[in-house]
């Protein structure tokens, strides 16, 4: 990868930074989001229906705006691993992650020698599709590529002390959502015994050095994830964003509407 990290450069300089997920694969909806001055979008390629050819369109679109392209993979997968790699990820996002031996695996996939035993091909975006720098293209894409991993269960939230001390790990992503369907709790992101795993969960993450992150899906929860020094933020879904958008114009408009038909009787 020969172009630039920005969102490595961003974190590394000491900046929380903010993103979104992407389940919509469309390059235009990449590009109007990416417009809006987001720090990464992640591309879904785990719960989206978005294939490589167009997740590649969509690492375009991302980094014309100087927007980090993220793309979350369906799991410990050689394949996936390395053609979200070769398409130009600057970030490779694994869901999950409950021991070390998968960040073990997810390593040999994803770095080259001596780290790991990536895959090598200099005739993909991320080599330029040339010869030209391909000496070069092994240690810059070690240095450059950020590794994020899931916690999202149990399993993962009693290793997480071995999962923090895996050097290769950049960033490790809590998944609230899954984290309160294993709690008992599906979807209640906000209940009490979700805050307190997520709380010391970051604590853990951020005594080793690494950057943690999680999903808000309002104000009042990105206020606390600030508060806490959660780095590697990512807002609400595009769907829902969408979506809730469009709910909000439908309802005033059916009160106005409403109002206007009370007058005329």
């Amino acid at each position: 990868m020969f172009r630039t990290n920005f969102l490595k450069e961003k974190l590394t300089a000491g900046a929380t930074v903010i993103g979104t997920w992407s389940v919509v694969p469309s390059v235009i909806v990449a590009d109007i989001i990416s417009s809006s001055g987001l720090d990464f979008l992640i591309i879904d390629c785990e719960h989206g229906p978005v294939s490589f050819e167009k997740a590649q369109n969509m690492v375009i679109a991302c980094e014309s705006r100087g927007v980090s392209p993220v793309i979350r993979v369906g799991g410990v997968i050689g394949p996936e691993v390395l053609r979200a790699l070769d398409i130009g990820a600057h970030c490779l996002q694994v869901p999950n992650i409950t021991g070390k031996e998968e960040i073990k695996e997810l390593v040999t996939y994803a770095k080259y020698p001596p780290v790991g035993n990536r895959g090598f091909s200099p005739f993909t975006r991320a080599g330029n599709y040339s010869l030209e720098q391909a000496k070069e293209l092994t240690g810059i894409a070690n240095a450059g590529v950020l590794l994020a991993v899931q916690i999202e269960g149990r399993e993962a939230i009693a290793n997480v002390a071995e999962l923090v001390q895996m050097d290769q790990v950049d960033i490790i992503f809590v998944g609230l959502f899954d984290i309160s369907k294993s709690m008992g709790v599906p979807g209640e992101v906000d209940h009490p015994k979700v805050i307190t795993t997520l709380t010391g969960l970051i604590q853990s993450i951020t005594d080793a050095g690494k950057y943690s992150g999680t999903i808000v899906t309002d104000m009042a929860q990105l206020q606390r994830c600030v508060d806490l020094g959660v780095k590697y933020i990512t807002y609400a879904v595009d769907c829902e964003v969408l979506g809730q958008a469009y709910k909000n114009i439908v309802r005033a408009f059916r009160e106005l509407a409403g109002r206007q038909e009370n007058r005329a009787c």
